[in-house]
């Protein structure tokens, strides 16, 4: 049964990270900037050979390295979310099913829209509980190490710091990333209401927890 339900939550979390995937998707084609994170992928992207999802990829794995540092647990959706989101966005490029935005208005729908759908994609993939995404993990990490520090604070100096990067490596900066940056908490607690979802009651299951369950031994029953 265990398996069965290991499967079944493995590919809810498949199906929300390819649509938190096309949201990050949206929020690119927007043309008007880009959310901190993205704008450190794209940057990277400009100055290596290598996509979006390839830079997505290598700074996701290098995150869950530095979760792993600092002794967190991750999960199966922590691993499936560092190696699945980048090559998906890249797929959805590839198909150029939402050519880039030219209009400032028709750029801020876009981003509103692909902020919204990551909202959701999140109640899908999280419900599934299989863990956190990287940077997730790795905010709890640095913060539980910085307890003077508020948390929120903690999480305005990575991305001050990463959208710094990013910015410096040439990723688009714009109304769009003061849109992803200041907007998104607000458009969660609208999405998050709407659908009834809490992720604080969320119990996330680690690679560790999953190996138990997995190593434990069938009861045997005599006929």
């Amino acid at each position: 049964m265990y398996l069965k339900s290991l499967f079944l939550r493995t590919l809810q979390t498949i199906a929300g990270l390819i649509l938190f995937s096309f949201g990050v998707y949206l929020m690119i084609q927007a043309n008007i900037g880009v959310a901190p994170w993205d704008a450190l992928n794209l940057g990277l992207a400009n100055h290596l050979p290598i996509s979006y999802g390839d830079a997505s990829v290598a700074v996701s794995i290098t995150i869950v390295i530095v979760v792993l540092c600092l002794r967190e647990p991750i999960g199966i959706g922590t691993v499936l979310d560092a190696v699945l989101v980048g090559k998906s966005v890249d797929l959805f490029t590839s198909w150029n099913l939402v050519p880039a935005r030219n209009s400032v208005w028709e750029g801020i729908l876009c981003m509103l829209a692909g902020i919204a759908i990551d909202c959701a994609a999140q109640k899908v993939y999280m419900s599934a509980g299989l863990g956190g995404g990287p940077r997730d993990m790795m905010l709890v990490g640095i913060g539980k190490r910085l307890r003077k520090w508020n948390i929120g604070t903690v999480q305005w100096i990575i991305y001050l710091v990463v959208l710094a990067t990013g910015w410096l490596l040439g990723g688009p900066v714009g109304l769009g990333t003061l849109i992803a940056t200041f907007g998104t908490g607000v458009i969660m607690r609208w999405v998050y209401r709407m659908l009834r979802f809490e992720p604080r009651h969320i119990r996330h299951e680690s690679l560790l927890d999953v190996a138990r369950h997995l190593g434990k031994k069938p009861i045997q029953t005599e006929l």
